[in-house]
């Protein structure tokens, strides 16, 4: 009976402890999920028309998307850092200066982009120097291209979106992209087939599609900060507040870090497709499956992430330490009860997943002998996502750019290309290989949140 009452307690303690937690992360997170759900269903969307369209079409979406991917997430990264600021400046009123930072957000990060930007463009014209399969490179030109122009409509929503996320309103967002992804897939179905009159585009069509769901987004979250009711409370700030010392700075030291954490992460996976692209186009291909079947679970796992990185934001802005563990931990909870759903999804249905993007029994043969490796990785990519977001939420964000750089540059390529090539294992090796970085970085971001919170404590 005594040890009853003891598991009682105890269970009860840890309910007053994290409930209230679990109820706030999921609360923002759910949003967000329907939002990344809707990115997915694009992405499915996207690859399974191209797919369908040709093989050559496919692999030439791999390799500009996994590029792409490297430049996206630096720019994103970028915006992340202002969630923290402006959620801690949310729970103390401080509106003129929330204002003022998304005004000076936008240069910052318009700025930024462009360099990003202007270094793609330094890539493209050396694009036939990377080892990919000659055939497709009429293909990869144009759509590199259009993907290219879409850089600072990215930029531009997701300053928006910080926004809209560190005041608490993480639907928003949500919404509108749900929206412009229900256009994006109407355009695909147009511009690449030619149905409704369309020219028929193939890749390039997708390409269009996309960049017109980009400007969208802009124009439509644009219109609600400058005409909201609620929103109007941040105006003055953002018209009339004067920049102050330091502010550019914190932008700057918030947003790096983060930007170049995702950018390192990002190039362990383009480096990845860039060895697959070594190994033929039928490897490229079945790597892409691969590689969008797996974002199903980063994406749910982001979402997760990144309301907790809010919540954690908050309690900062309170100087309320212990709740930033507390919310660290409920996160890590939900985490880890998502990724193990996520892993029997692939390996009992993942199968059925990856035959909807291709008919070529040659790809889809390739591409299912990697579902084991593909689950293996989740747990990697569930823990660093949870960590990082965590120290994001702290805007404790410096040594994520140091471990982003050891664990997926320094260890995470090399020990790719050692799978894939002297190993022997060649895609398989590839796949196999994430589980290293992802796991290493997942670490030394649980060892530098518990230091960070460690000397707020003290201090």
């Amino acid at each position: 009976m005594s040890f009853c009452v003891f598991v009682y307690v105890v269970m009860a303690q840890f309910l007053r402890d994290y409930l209230s937690c679990y109820k706030s992360i999921l609360k923002l997170a759910f949003p967000l999920l329907l939002g990344q759900l809707g990115n997915i269903a694009v992405s499915f969307a996207d690859n399974i028309m191209v797919g369908h369209y040709s093989t050559e079409a496919l692999a030439s979406a791999s390799f500009v998307n996994n590029t792409f991917n490297v430049a996206i997430m630096a720019v994103l990264g970028f915006t992340y850092g202002l969630t923290p600021l402006i959620g801690a400046m949310f729970v103390r009123d401080d509106n003129d200066r929330i204002g003022r930072t998304v005004r000076l957000g936008l240069i910052v990060n318009l700025v930024f982009t462009v360099l990003v930007t202007a270094l793609m463009l330094l890539l493209y014209f050396n694009i036939d120097r990377l080892g990919q399969p000659g055939q497709l490179l009429p293909m990869i030109r144009p759509y590199y291209l259009t993907v290219l122009s879409g850089m600072v409509f990215v930029s531009v929503f997701n300053v928006f979106s910080q926004w809209s996320f560190g005041i608490g309103r993480t639907g928003l967002p949500t919404w509108i992209v749900l929206g412009a992804n229900a256009l994006n897939v109407l355009g695909n179905y147009a511009l690449i087939y030619g149905n409704w009159g369309a020219p028929e585009l193939g890749l390039l069509g997708a390409g269009f599609s996309t960049l017109g769901a980009r400007v969208v987004c802009v124009v439509v979250l644009g219109l609600v900060f400058f005409k909201a009711k609620y929103a109007r409370k941040y105006l003055p700030g953002f018209y009339h507040s004067r920049r102050q010392q330091g502010d550019i700075s914190r932008i700057i030291t918030t947003g790096f870090p983060v930007s170049m954490q995702m950018t390192f992460e990002t190039a362990a996976f383009s480096g990845a497709a860039i060895f697959a692209g070594w190994l033929g186009a039928i490897s490229l291909a079945a790597f892409q499956i691969v590689v969008i079947s797996g974002m199903f679970g980063f994406c749910i796992y982001y979402s997760i992430g990144a309301a907790m990185a809010i919540d954690i934001s908050h309690a900062a802005g309170r100087s309320d330490n212990a709740a930033m563990r507390r919310c660290a931990w409920a996160g890590y909870h939900i985490m880890l009860v998502t990724m193990a759903m996520v892993c029997c999804l692939f390996l009992f249905g993942g199968d059925v997943i990856m035959g909807v993007f291709t008919e070529d029994r040659a790809v889809l043969s390739l591409a299912v002998t990697l579902l084991v490796p593909m689950a293996l990785y989740q747990a990697g990519d569930a823990t660093q996502i949870t960590f990082a977001n965590a120290l994001r939420g702290t805007s404790h964000v410096l040594p994520m750019l140091y471990i982003a750089f050891f664990s997926y540059i320094v260890v995470g390529l090399p020990v790719t290309w050692a799978m894939a090539f002297p190993a022997g294992m060649g895609l398989y090796g590839i796949v196999l290989s994430f589980s290293v970085c992802l796991m290493l970085a997942a670490v030394l971001y649980f060892v530098f949140f518990m230091r960070a919170t460690q000397r707020r404590l003290r201090g």
